[in-house]
């Protein structure tokens, strides 16, 4: 998870890995999805999963099922 700062909403990013189709090199790409957190549970850096919802507003798309790893703080 990258932000907690709005009210109910948490901005996630997915980092996936694809093969570029000439030189085979794995590449990463990270994408943001804005997620609803109606209990404002999942704070920053926490391992959450998440949820394709019907679209809640114009930027709200998914919605936190679980809080699976919390963060550690030192």
């Amino acid at each position: 998870m990258v932000s907690d700062k709005m009210n109910k909403t948490i901005t996630v990013a997915v980092e996936t890995t694809k093969k570029h189709s000439t030189y085979g090199k794995r590449m990463k790409y990270t994408k943001k999805y804005m997620a609803h957190d109606e209990n404002n549970t999942a704070k920053m850096n926490d391992i959450v999963e998440i949820m394709e919802t019907r679209p809640l507003s114009k930027n709200v798309h998914f919605r936190l099922l679980d809080v699976v790893e919390k963060a550690v703080i030192i």
